[in-house]
């Protein structure tokens, strides 16, 4: 009994040895010109998106997301997952995917409400090119540090907008959804930014 246990603690201890000892891939922080890039890129698509929101509120007084979130759910409207940029879970190399799927996803959802509104359509164009040169800005981070899928993200199903209102509730969703995303990942950048 004696000599089990000892093996155990002897198995278990090299164990956590080798964990210790295997490499994490990178957790340094990320070059301070990349961070200073994505702040003003996220900076730009807040301000694209608030604007989209705005006016959405002005013209068709759709003002509060909240009040279209079971719409939301009834259009298929998708949310970008973010568990690895989670406090409780934070991952450099799984974030940065997170990240760039996630605005890719956007990018499909903003395709989707095209024609939302003639007075509309520049703001809706500036906010993809905006997400475009976000995604892109984070892609180039990740075939810096090696960490690139061999494969980049494909679209998933988008959701298929009917009528004109239920685009329109859904540029208030997918809007008021991109501005959370963006604070859950400029919060993380924050993070990897620590030395």
């Amino acid at each position: 009994m004696k000599l089990t246990a000892l093996q155990l603690l002897l198995w278990h201890s090299a164990l956590w040895m080798v964990q210790e000892a295997a490499p994490l891939g990178p957790t340094g922080p990320l070059p301070q010109s990349f961070l200073l890039k994505c702040l003003e890129q996220m900076r730009k698509v807040q301000a694209d998106g608030t604007a989209l929101q705005e006016t959405l509120c002005a013209t068709h007084q759709l003002c509060h997301p909240e009040e279209l979130v079971l719409l939301g759910h009834t259009l298929g409207i998708p949310q970008p997952p973010l568990s690895s940029c989670s406090s409780q879970a934070l991952q450099l190399m799984g974030c940065l995917r997170q990240l760039h799927s996630g605005l890719f996803l956007y990018q499909g959802l903003l395709q989707a409400l095209a024609g939302i509104s003639p007075e509309l359509a520049p703001t809706l164009d500036t906010l993809q090119l905006d997400i475009t040169d976000f995604a892109i800005n984070i892609w180039q981070q990740m075939e810096d540090l090696g960490m690139a899928p061999a494969v980049p993200p494909t679209q998933g199903t988008m959701p298929a907008f009917t009528s004109a209102f239920q685009r329109r509730a859904g540029g208030v969703l997918v809007a008021s959804n991109l501005q959370s995303f963006l604070e859950l990942a400029y919060r993380a950048l924050r993070h990897f930014a620590k030395p």
